[in-house]
């Protein structure tokens, strides 16, 4: 791989392996933060909008009654736990694929994360349902 420099007036050079990665970061920074700000602004405007016409206030409370939504870190943790241990079976799933030359090295190990990933989260959702 060769380095391209790029000239600035002033005769100091930049290099463009440094510059394209740090443009990558800076756009994905701005990315997140454009959603976030369309995400309130868009959610202030539809209850704004909604009060106007006189709706119920307590349609924008999500938990019990007159309490706010409270995250349930709970399910989170639970589902976080199960998605974990899904890609380490996935993983181990992956290598003994490889060792036996059932599937190549890149394929094999992408698809039993990707299986076994997705089988604990919906193992996660017929828990969750059963509970609720």
């Amino acid at each position: 791989m060769y380095m391209l420099m790029s000239k600035v007036q002033n005769g100091l050079f930049i290099k463009t392996e440094i510059m394209e990665p740090m443009i990558a970061f800076i756009a994905f920074f701005a990315m997140v933060f454009g959603i976030v700000y369309l995400h309130y602004t868009t959610r202030n405007k539809e209850r704004m909008a909604l009060i106007e016409k006189g709706a119920d206030a307590s349609l924008f409370n999500t938990g019990k009654e007159g309490t706010k939504f409270s995250f349930a870190w709970g399910k989170f943790t639970l589902k976080v736990g199960m998605l974990s241990m899904g890609v380490g079976v996935g993983i181990i799933a992956g290598a003994i694929l490889e060792s036996a030359g059932v599937m190549p090295n890149g394929p094999g190990y992408v698809s039993m994360i990707f299986l076994f990933g997705g089988l604990s989260l919906v193992l996660f959702y017929l828990i969750d349902k059963k509970k609720s």
